[in-house]
């Protein structure tokens, strides 16, 4: 059975928004789906033949489990650092920071969740989940080394979120986990860089605000935890720690900048049409991001208070992308790309953002696909098959209906963004680029909302929902951007109209 959607909540998302309760909706619904994907991969191990899941391993799982289960039982010392509440509030504790602040008020931050309820909610557990049943859930038999191999990894990870949940809740413990290719990862503490190449064993013993981690010919590494378990540090050159960029409003805490989970992109890299792949950062480039990132939430502030307020209450993590290769026509680079990933709620992948601007539109746009799938997920907005046909100006491919109204919804999120911004600011110059940004993205959503309002496909909740978008569409013409950025914005959209036809018209 879905779960309700509230007509004010239907209605606010329609329109691009989402006030606190619309938006922690979302979340707890999401957090719900996460409980039973965690359920269902027990379940699914509990039941998974031999040949599939041996016995070793189910044995493994179940202690995994039980330290999980020790550490629910024991109330968090202080809110856990990378990982938001039950709320929808961004995480309110730093990495090597002190203990967290008091939220300011109207961010809509509940009481912290156990380690367990919000390790359910780090965005890459899902992703980790989802690639554990599809190794789970093959037929019985004989299997490759291959895939034996990749899920004993899968299963193998399960022991450092666990063990990272009984750090946050200052359960002492002493377990053996594995490294993955020279690398243990322990999701938002860091990661350790083994002696000996691929696939090792360590010891990991967490006693009295620290880890020492053990492995065969290496000297222990001693991981140094801050109050509650928040941050991790060492001086040794095996260890990386994870980093955050600071919070969108005082008081709020530091959103992971997230380049060493395992799980943080597709296997193989993401498989989105034009995303470049996953980087490690270096120190330039971690500066690069801090410099883009510095007053983020007056540039959000600016394009309307609720861009700001969908922020703090959605985003959890940032993953780092490499510079993206050439993808348009000519073979010219595009400078930039960034994406979402359905089952990684919360997280934005992005190359290096080129300032501030760029990054809150890059937050604006990616931010309402979060939004639409996480409501998708809670109720059926249409019926519209797979097949790829529709036409869309930022595209040069057919796309299918639901991709049709993914990219409408978030690009009239970005006219509204920058109408709202060219009206604010005084800049002459930043005025002229947000009225041409904003002529833009209003262009293209009109060329597409035809479509999507005539379709039969839509439900009637979907009605309502493609309704809404059609009304702030109609909104936004009361302040009209200057006639030749209008004219500019026109003419794009039917050369690229026309050069669409050209290439898929025939083949219709």
């Amino acid at each position: 059975m879905l779960p309700v959607v509230p007509d004010r909540a239907l209605t606010e998302l329609g329109r691009t928004e989402g006030g606190p309760e619309t938006l922690g909706l979302l979340v707890r619904d999401q957090h719900t789906r996460r409980l039973l994907l965690l359920r269902a991969v027990l379940d699914e191990v509990a039941a998974a033949d031999p040949t599939v899941c041996s016995a070793a391993a189910r044995d493994r799982l179940g202690e995994d489990w039980a330290l999980l289960e020790e550490a629910d039982r024991m109330e968090p010392p202080v809110r856990p650092a990378a990982w938001a509440d039950e709320s929808g509030a961004a995480p309110a504790a730093a990495y090597g920071g002190s203990p967290a602040p008091t939220p300011p008020a109207g961010t809509g931050v509940g009481p912290p969740l156990s380690p367990v309820r919000a390790l359910v909610l780090h965005p890459f557990v899902g992703p980790w989940a989802r690639h554990c049943l599809r190794g789970l859930r093959r037929e019985p038999g004989p299997r490759t080394e291959r895939e034996a191999r990749e899920l004993g990894r899968d299963l193998a990870h399960f022991g450092a979120l666990a063990a990272v949940a009984a750090v946050r809740a200052g359960v002492s413990f002493a377990v053996r986990l594995t490294a993955r290719d020279g690398v243990l990862t322990l999701p938002s503490l860091g990661a350790l860089h083994t002696a000996a190449p691929g696939d090792a064993p360590v010891d990991v013993v967490h006693r009295r605000q620290s880890l020492t981690l053990r492995q065969r010919g290496a000297k222990d590494v001693v991981v140094h935890l801050q109050s509650g378990g928040i941050g991790a540090w060492s001086e040794a050159a095996a260890w990386t720690p994870a980093h955050a960029l600071p919070g969108l409003l005082p008081g709020s805490g530091p959103v992971p900048l997230d380049d060493l989970d395992p799980y943080r992109t597709a296997r193989g890299g993401p498989r989105h049409h034009e995303l470049s792949g996953p980087v490690t950062l270096d120190d330039a480039e971690r500066k690069r991001w801090l410099q883009s990132w510095s007053g983020i939430a007056s540039v959000l502030r600016l394009g309307g208070e609720h861009r700001l307020t969908e922020a703090v209450a959605l985003l959890r993590c940032l993953v780092p992308l490499s510079a993206p290769p050439g993808s348009t026509p000519g073979g010219r680079t595009t400078g930039s790309c960034s994406g979402t990933r359905r089952e990684a709620f919360g997280a934005v992948l992005s190359s290096t953002p080129a300032g501030a601007t760029t990054f809150a539109a890059t937050l604006v746009h990616e931010l309402q696909h979060t939004k639409l799938a996480a409501l998708s997920d809670m109720l059926t907005l249409h019926h519209a098959g797979a097949g790829a046909r529709y036409f869309a100006p930022w595209r040069p491919d057919p796309r299918p209906y639901d991709g049709l109204l993914q990219g409408a919804y978030s690009h009239l999120a970005l006219a509204d963004f920058f109408q709202r911004s060219a009206l604010a600011t005084t800049h002459p110059a930043r005025r002229d680029a947000a009225w041409a940004q904003h002529a833009r993205y209003r262009e293209q959503v009109g060329a597409v909302l035809p479509s999507l309002v005539g379709s039969g496909d839509l439900t009637a909740q979907g009605r309502r929902f493609v309704d809404q978008m059609v009304a702030v569409y109609e909104r936004l013409a009361d302040h009209p951007a200057p006639r030749g950025q209008a004219a500019r914005a026109q003419a794009y959209v039917r050369a690229s109209r026309a050069l669409w036809t050209q290439r898929h018209a025939p083949g219709e």
